[in-house]
């Protein structure tokens, strides 16, 4: 239990006694929120408990407050005090951060990891691109967040599985198969029609190209049926590999890819919707099946069956939500595009109809993402003229700087990312800010190893002796990670874990600027060292989190 908890424990106990002593009475007592105030002066912690108990207990606030504050009697409070209506400001003894420090160099490489999460078996489903071309900016940041969602939901004790869905059935696969039969002709000399719908990147071209090298036009000998199917396998399968790929690179791995194919091929389409019409929530109209979707919301029912028989988009979401839900998942996280939203609606409808929680289902919309270089906006690629791709600009600004980039900032605000700054070698560059932190402190312990100098077994007595106000700030920023860790997973905002290791690589920086490691009386040297070395390790496990190296060099 940490400090937090156990100073929210003591509140409660408190005032549950003041209570019990007749001071004030409340049927429920409000949720003990703890802030660290702005100004050191005013203490280690605050809380509004006071005043947000008023109103229940039909009380004076700083009657609660001064209720409270009477009856803790904690050993590790140093003082309390009582500010304007009714906050209460919590002063600790300074062998509270020893202790917790102490801890933390004891968790090592753990520190952070938490059973917040109580084992909450969670599936994120991301990016799910169709595997028609290469993955392009736009996928990069939903790949990039939902790989960093998943190691922070590990991290906070969830159990999680991460999954992409390939679209690999419908008519986006079909234009696939038409688009390269299309080059494949035109490459053969053949006067052709390009589909409409068709694609048009130079990797449809590539493929016709790596078909005709290694079979010539043996293809145009076949039915346009026999070579369309042909030609489908073939380029899936290459695309997909392609896809998959480039999400290596990225540090993107997924637990499970799901073909969407092998609901139609198991029947699981026909199967979802008899269930669904079943529970009554689908009728016949004009000889297609609608689904009520308005009956959870929806502005109108949707069409799943089409008249000639052929299943909707929709038809096959339901059927993999009902798949993914008799998995065992207790809640489902999709991360969708900007696009995406209005989808939102119906596919819960779908889940309350088959007889599941609509709640269970919670989709994350991830904003656009605009390039700049030279303060100028990137619209389109050097190479094809057509959309940036991932792999383009992890080629030019690397897959760490691309990452913490992408994950920076909230996934429902529209992120500006500027090429320049995220190739520069500099303090401005937030992702280069932190890494530099952790390459430093590697070569301060490189250096104390020439000279004969480790970190031996940590005593109290040692941590004791940080008492700047320096190495003070540096301890309490350590001790705020693991609820962080917590409440990070819990908003699903993995951003929280870049902005905390951003200020904690500051921090560190500062520390280093004002206290020095080597020269120094040596109990306080390696109080120090073991400050450092907790520093390192958290740096290493937020890094971890979002999927970024840790350089020993730079």
């Amino acid at each position: 239990m940490d400090i937090k908890e156990l100073l929210q424990k003591a509140i409660y106990q408190a005032a549950h006694q003041a209570i019990a002593d007749g001071i004030f009475s409340a049927d429920e007592l409000p949720k003990i929120v703890l802030e660290v105030p702005p100004k050191k002066e005013f203490g280690d912690f605050a809380t509004n408990f006071a005043m947000q108990a008023a109103k229940a207990a039909k009380t004076n606030p700083r009657v609660i407050a001064e209720a409270i504050v009477a009856r803790l009697k904690e050993t590790w409070l140093d003082k309390t005090v009582i500010a304007g209506p009714g906050f209460i400001n919590f002063y600790l003894k300074s062998d509270w951060l020893y202790t917790m420090l102490a801890d933390i160099l004891a968790q090592g490489k753990h520190y952070g990891n938490s059973l917040s999460g109580a084992g909450e078996r969670v599936q994120v489903e991301f990016v799910s691109a169709n595997p028609t071309g290469p993955l392009h900016v736009g996928h990069g940041r939903g790949a990039a967040v939902g790989s960093a969602l998943v190691n922070l939901l590990k991290a906070a004790g969830y159990d999680v599985a991460s999954e992409f869905y390939i679209n690999d059935a419908g008519n986006q696969i079909d234009n696939l198969a038409a688009s390269v039969n299309a080059r494949y002709e035109e490459l053969l000399g053949q006067t052709v029609e390009f589909p409409e719908n068709g694609y048009h990147g130079q990797d449809i071209v590539q493929t016709a190209q790596s078909i005709i090298d290694q079979d010539g036009d043996k293809h145009l000998h076949l039915s346009l049926v026999e070579r369309l199917a042909f030609f489908k396998a073939i380029a899936l399968n290459e695309k997909l590999l392609a896809l998959k790929t480039d999400l290596a690179a990225f540090n993107v791995h997924f637990d499970v890819w799901f073909s969407e194919c092998t609901l139609h091929q198991s029947n699981a389409l026909s199967e979802t919707c008899k269930v669904l019409q079943d529970n009554g929530f689908i009728y016949e109209q004009d000889g297609a099946l609608w689904l009520k979707s308005t009956a959870y919301g929806d502005d109108k029912d949707r069409v799943v069956i089409r008249d000639n028989g052929i299943p909707t988009y929709l038809a096959a979401d339901i059927a993999y939500h009902r798949n993914k839900l008799e998995r065992g998942f207790n809640k489902l996280i999709n991360i969708w595009g900007a696009d995406h939203h209005g989808y939102i609606c119906r596919v819960r409808a779908a889940i309350a109809s088959l007889g599941y929680r609509p709640e269970q289902l919670e989709v994350l919309i991830v904003q656009m993402v605009s390039l700049y270089r030279d303060g100028q906006l990137v619209k389109m690629s050097k190479r094809t003229g057509q959309s940036v791709t991932l792999s383009e600009l992890i080629e030019e600004v690397g897959t760490d700087a691309a990452r913490f980039f992408f994950i920076m900032r909230s996934l429902d605000s529209q992120l500006d990312f500027d090429l320049d700054l995220a190739k520069s070698r500099s303090n401005e560059n937030p992702v280069y800010y932190i890494q530099y932190a952790y390459a430093r402190i590697s070569s301060i312990f490189r250096q104390l190893a020439e000279a004969g100098i480790t970190l031996s077994d940590i005593d109290n007595t040692k941590l004791s002796l940080l008492t700047s106000e320096y190495e003070i700030a540096l301890i309490k920023k350590l001790g705020e990670y693991q609820e962080e860790i917590a409440d990070a997973a819990k908003e699903r905002a993995p951003h929280r874990i870049a902005r905390y290791v951003h200020d904690l690589a500051g921090q560190f920086h500062t520390f280093y600027n004002q206290c020095r490691i080597n020269g120094v009386d040596k109990d306080l040297q390696i109080g120090r060292m073991a400050l450092v070395k907790a520093v390192q390790t958290t740096i290493a496990h937020a890094l971890g989190i979002l999927g970024i190296s840790a350089p020993e060099k730079m």
